[in-house]
């Protein structure tokens, strides 16, 4: 088989929705790391110092190009294999397995994705289009002699409305959802897990899907309601 036909074909799909899948995963945890520097609750000192490292570096700025390539192919490979998915189930089964079969979120991959592509158009918006001075405003901060972007002052704007507050969490929901599928099934897609320690890999995804979430969830509630300052 050819390493063209290979991409198009079922199985390539899941190759690379499994490759992206890890490479952005490894993306939450350097992401939620630095947005949890907020919670040091030093008037957004940390935050801001570490925000403005990945701003201005220009190896980290380079590595975005290859960051918002993962997860423009990540989301165009999903959508092919639902589409896949839905055309081979158009004849349905004579007994309804229900979760028996699948768990209700693996069998929602799609719906989950595209909330999570919703949010992550509204993220970019608020926050990242406004960092790279692409469009909008953020305050400005000096910290140690140099001047940067508050994005921590940023935060405190932008999570003022409720209904920002609730979509984040919504957001965060479908993504733990997303990831207590897509962690496991990405591991056993490269061959990276075998039966002796797929238990270990699921606790591992279990935990990672409810911590990670979870810690992005709590930002926007505590802005919201003042308990960092």
């Amino acid at each position: 088989m050819k390493w063209s036909e290979f991409f198009t074909s079922s199985v390539g799909k899941k190759f690379v929705m499994a490759l992206t899948g890890i490479f952005l995963i490894s993306f939450l945890v350097v992401h939620v790391g630095i947005n949890a520097c907020i919670f040091a609750n030093d008037s957004g000192v940390m935050f801001n110092k570490a925000a403005h490292f990945m701003g201005s570096t220009v190896l980290i700025r380079i590595m975005e190009i290859g960051l918002f390539a993962g997860i423009f192919l990540h989301i165009i490979q999903g959508y092919l294999l639902e589409s896949k998915n839905r055309s081979t189930r158009s004849t349905k089964y004579a007994v309804n397995l229900g979760s028996k079969g699948s768990k209700w979120y693996s069998r929602s991959m799609g719906l989950l994705g595209t909330i999570l592509l919703i949010f992550m158009l509204l993220h970019w918006y608020q926050f990242w289009l406004p960092g790279r001075n692409i469009m909008g405003e953020v305050p400005a901060t000096t910290i140690d002699g140099k001047e940067m972007h508050n994005m921590f002052e940023l935060m405190k704007i932008n999570f003022q409305p409720m209904w920002v507050v609730a979509f984040y969490v919504v957001a965060c929901i479908s993504l733990a959802y997303h990831l207590l599928h897509g962690f496991q099934s990405a591991f056993r897609t490269l061959g990276l897990a075998n039966n002796r320690y797929m238990s270990l890999v699921q606790t591992i995804g279990v935990g990672f899907s409810i911590l990670v979430p979870l810690v992005f969830a709590a930002m926007p509630i505590a802005m919201h309601f003042g308990w960092i300052q």
